[in-house]
């Protein structure tokens, strides 16, 4: 499943399989230039969603790899918050003797009894983060990620049918790591304390990082249609409606906008707005208990849904500094398709780096 590739002119392509479009990234193999990018949209059912069968996915594959022009044919694929398990577990320090072993003998022995599935039918991975104090003893905060193995083969032969060259798979929440970790790697980075919003179609994605570290992870099951489901109850349309309404006025400038269908999308979505508000305040809460020391310094908000507004939004309401994010910002790159912050995860799927032959 997994293999390895000689760098030539070329680095992997990054492939994002999200619940509305196919995104596929391809960057130069020095890392310094975005070679091919293409945000390819999902078909749409009579409802207004997407179609996401297997089938047609496969179908947008085929057809992105035979127009675009992309180089070689190995791809990194995203497993996405739908097919991970996540979980922050709460450990002892293992004795000295076999520490290493016997640790993480204790966290698949732990996470095998949270699962929703049989762990013998699943890859599970870990993240040790810091210790942190409990009460009087000292213990270990892990983070768990787990896959069904079923998935994992589905999503390997689905890419590998579509004439693509599976090379690794990757849980979303690691590329977004490595897209921002590229973003923001100076000095002064690396002791920072910070949040990262990956806001998609149907979910959001938050990460605290310090500095490269991965510490916290939460996934949100709301996202960009749950802003159009709000959309179309309140100005009385269809959701097909109401997702182009917000689709284009979003894209527009700001002094392009109808003033009076900005007022209509702000009333409709600022209740969806107030819950993530709520949300990212209770993780941030959870990781300043748990990891004490420096506060969060900023806040990146990424994926396709991010905007301006929102950023600024946010920035009020949790008194932290908010910008968006910029996947292409160390990279030489002509203009590519749609807002840059939905590119985040691609982009981290596209940086993947592995052991030369």
């Amino acid at each position: 499943m997994i293999g390895f590739w000689r760098f030539g002119r070329a680095g992997p392509i990054g492939v994002d399989i999200g619940s509305s479009a196919v995104k596929l990234l391809q960057l130069s193999a020095d890392r310094q230039q975005v070679l091919e990018s293409v945000c390819w949209e999902l078909p749409r059912g009579e409802d207004g969603l997407p179609i996401r069968t297997e089938e047609t996915i496969l179908e947008t594959l085929r057809r992105v790899r035979q127009a675009r022009n992309f180089r070689g044919r190995e791809v990194v694929l995203a497993l996405g918050p739908e097919e991970l398990f996540i979980q922050n577990l709460r450990l002892p320090e293992s004795k000295p003797d076999n520490k290493k072993e016997s640790f993480e003998k204790l966290v698949l022995s732990e996470a095998a009894s949270r699962l929703p599935f049989e762990a013998a039918d699943a890859e599970i991975r870990f993240l040790q983060t810091e210790p942190v104090r409990q009460a009087d003893t000292v213990r270990l905060e892990v983070i768990v990620l787990a896959c069904r193995r079923a998935v994992i083969e589905q999503k390997v032969s689905m890419a590998e049918r579509a004439g693509f060259v599976p090379v690794a798979l990757e849980p979303q929440p690691i590329a977004l790591l490595r897209c921002y970790s590229n973003q923001y790697r100076r000095q002064s980075d690396q002791q920072r304390r910070s949040m990262y919003v990956n806001i998609g179609a149907n979910s959001t994605m938050v990460l605290i990082t310090r500095g490269n570290d991965l510490m916290f992870i939460k996934s949100i099951p709301w996202g960009g249609r749950s802003l159009d489901e709000a959309v179309a109850q309140h100005l009385k349309m269809s959701l097909p409606e109401a997702s182009a309404l917000r689709r284009h006025h979003g894209d527009r400038r700001a002094d392009q906008r109808d003033p009076e269908v900005t007022l209509a999308i702000q009333e409709a979505v600022r209740p969806l707005w107030d819950r993530l508000a709520n949300e990212l305040s209770m993780c941030t809460r959870y990781f300043c208990i748990t990891f004490r020391g420096e506060p969060l310094s900023s806040l990146v908000l990424g994926g396709g849904e991010a905007c301006r507004e929102l950023a600024d939004w946010l920035a009020g309401q949790l008194n932290l500094p908010c910008e968006l994010a910029d996947p292409f910002r160390s990279f030489q790159t002509r203009s590519s398709p749609g807002r840059h912050t939905q590119w985040d995860v691609a982009t981290g799927l596209a940086l993947h780096e592995t052991s030369k032959h």
